[in-house]
C-alpha cells in the first residue's frame, strides 16, 4: 500500500531513518578453524623460503621469470578473470545506484472518468530510496561480496597459471636432460656391444652375449621416446599458457633444470586465509548470502524513499474553462508489506539458512586447504630426502669409477668395465634429474595449495598484514 502526501510527513521520515539501524543483519563470525602450526616439518633448510606472490624467482632462472611475467601479461583465462573483475564492479556502480537520488521527465495521455476530456500530461519527478532497515548495507554487502568473489576467481587464475607454467618448464628442462643422457647411453651401449664382438672372436665370450648387448641398446633407445614426447608437449603446453600457437624455437633448446636449495617454510597456517583463493572465495560467498539475507529482512519492514513531482496538464479538448493547470506534489512514499509478508518471511529463513551452509562451506574451504598444504609438505620432505639418497648413490658410484680408472692405468681392468661404470654414472644421473624434478613439482605444489601467485598492489598490501591482525581484517 503505497501513500503520497504533501504535508510535513518528511519529518516522521526522518524519525524512522533513526531508528532504521536497528534493522541492519552484522556479518557473521568466520569460524576460525585453521591450526596454530603446520603438522609436517616445514623445511629443514637454512635459506629463506620463497615469497608467496614471487616463489618461482627462487629457482634462480631468468628464462622462467620471462616466461611467468609473459604469462600473466598474455595469458588468455588470466584476461577473462580479469574481465570478470571488472565487469563486477561496473555492475556495482548499478545495484548501489538505487539508493541515490534519481530524476525523470515523463508525458502521457489522459482522460478523464466522464470521458468528456483529455489530457495531454507532463511531469518531472524526483525521487530518493533511502534504504532504511538495513536495505542500504545489505545491498553494500552483497555488491563487495561480489567483487571479492571475481578477485578470488582471478587470484585462482593466477595461482593456476604459474603453477603450470613453473610445471611445465620444469617437465621441459627434465626431460631435455633426460634425452642428453640416454642419448650418451646409447653410446656407450652401441661401443659395449662393439667391444662384445671382439671378445667373442677371441673366443672370451659366448654369441648370446652380443644379442643382450644389442637388446641393451634397442631398450635405451626406447626410453629416449618418452622425454622427446614429453618436450614437446611441454613446450606445446608453454606455448598455450602463453597465448600463442606454437611454442619458441629458443624454448627447445636444452638448458639447466631449475632447482632449488633447502629452505625453511616460514608461512603458517593462518596465511591461507590471506592468500588461498578457495578460502577467499568461500569468505566472499559469505558476505553475499550475509547481504541477501540482509536485503530479505529489509524486505518485510516498510519501504520509505522521498518523493517530489511537478505536474503540467493541458486539456486538449477544450471543454472546460480552465485549458491547463500544474500541481506541485511532495512527500514521502511509504510502501508496507501487507498481504505477502508471509512470502517475504519464508524468504528471510531461507537466507538465514543461506548463511548457515556458506560459514559451514567457509570451514569446510579452510580444512582442505590445510590438508592439501600438509600434503604438500609431506610430499616435499619426501622428495627431498629422496633426492639425497640419489646424491649419496651418485657419490658412491663416482669413487668407484675414481678406484677403477686406476685399475685400468694399471692394465688391471678392461675398456668394457670402463664403458659399464660411465654407463652406472649416467644411469644415476637420470635418477637424479627425475628426483630434482620431483622435488621442483613438490614446490609447485606446496606454493599452489598456499595460494602463491601476484596480488594487484591493493590486495597486497592487505594480506601482507600481521597473522594476529587477521580475525578482524576477516570480518
Amino acid at each position: 500500500m503505497r501513500l503520497l502526501s504533501a504535508t510535513t510527513l518528511p519529518l516522521a521520515a526522518a524519525s524512522l531513518a533513526l531508528l532504521a539501524a536497528c534493522g541492519t543483519v552484522p556479518a557473521p563470525e568466520l569460524p576460525q578453524v585453521a591450526p596454530a602450526a603446520w603438522q609436517h616439518a616445514a623445511g629443514r633448510g637454512n635459506g629463506a623460503a620463497p615469497a608467496l606472490d614471487s616463489w618461482w624467482t627462487a629457482f634462480n632462472d631468468a628464462q622462467l621469470n620471462r616466461l611467468v611475467q609473459q604469462a600473466l601479461a598474455e595469458n588468455l583465462t588470466l584476461a577473462q578473470a580479469r574481465s570478470r573483475v571488472r565487469q563486477a564492479r561496473i555492475l556495482a556502480g548499478r545495484d548501489n545506484a538505487q539508493f541515490l537520488p534519481t530524476l525523470g521527465v515523463g508525458f502521457k495521455s489522459v482522460q478523464s472518468v466522464s470521458a468528456t476530456d483529455a489530457f495531454f500530461q507532463g511531469s518531472l519527478d524526483a525521487a530518493w530510496e533511502l534504504g532504511l532497515f538495513g536495505a542500504r548495507e545489505a545491498t553494500a554487502r552483497t555488491v563487495d561480496a561480489r567483487i571479492d568473489a571475481a578477485e578470488a576467481g582471478r587470484h585462482a587464475a593466477s595461482v593456476t597459471l604459474v603453477g603450470e607454467v613453473v610445471r611445465s618448464y620444469v617437465d621441459l628442462r627434465s626431460a631435455q636432460q633426460q634425452v642428453a643422457a640416454l642419448q650418451r647411453i646409447a653410446e656407450l651401449d652401441r661401443r659395449a656391444a662393439e667391444l662384445t664382438d671382439v671378445r667373442i672372436r677371441t673366443g672370451l665370450a659366448g654369441a648370446g652375449e652380443r644379442d643382450q648387448a644389442n637388446a641393451r641398446v634397442s631398450q635405451t633407445l626406447a626410453q629416449q621416446i618418452q622425454p622427446r614426447q614429453l618436450v614437446g608437449s611441454a613446450a606445446q603446453g608453454l606455448a598455450t599458457l602463453l597465448g600463442r600457437t606454437a611454442p619458441d624455437a629458443t624454448w627447445l633448446q636444452p638448458g639447466p633444470q631449475p632447482q632449488l636449495a633447502d629452505f625453511t617454510v616460514t608461512q603458517v597456517p593462518a596465511d591461507l586465509l590471506r592468500w588461498r583463493p578457495e578460502i577467499r572465495l568461500a569468505e566472499a560467498e559469505v558476505m553475499k548470502a550475509s547481504g541477501e539475507f540482509g536485503t530479505a529482512e529489509a524486505e518485510r519492514l516498510p519501504r520509505i524513499a522521498l518523493g517530489a513531482s511537478l505536474v503540467y496538464s493541458y486539456n486538449v479538448t477544450q471543454n472546460r474553462p480552465l485549458s491547463n493547470d500544474y500541481t506541485p506534489v511532495i512527500g514521502p512514499l511509504i510502501d508496507i508489506p501487507l498481504f505477502d509478508w508471509g512470502r517475504r518471511k519464508a524468504a528471510a529463513n531461507a537466507r538465514r539458512e543461506a548463511v548457515d551452509a556458506s560459514l559451514l562451506a567457509y570451514r569446510q574451504a579452510v580444512i582442505e586447504g590445510v590438508a592439501e598444504t600438509e600434503i604438500a609438505l609431506a610430499t616435499l620432505d619426501l622428495q627431498r630426502e629422496r633426492e639425497q639418497q640419489v646424491l649419496a648413490g651418485g657419490e658412491a658410484l663416482s669413487q668407484r669409477a675414481q678406484s677403477q680408472a686406476t685399475l685400468r692405468r694399471l692394465g688391471l681392468a678392461s675398456d668394457l668395465e670402463r664403458v659399464a661404470d660411465e654407463r652406472a654414472a649416467l644411469a644415476a644421473s637420470l635418477e637424479l634429474v627425475a628426483a630434482r624434478a620431483a622435488r621442483a613439482l613438490a614446490v609447485v605444489a606446496l606454493y599452489k595449495a598456499l595460494g602463491g601467485a601476484p596480488l594487484p598492489a591493493a590486495e597486497a598490501a592487505a594480506a601482507l598484514k600481521p597473522a594476529t591482525q587477521l580475525a578482524g581484517a576477516a570480518r
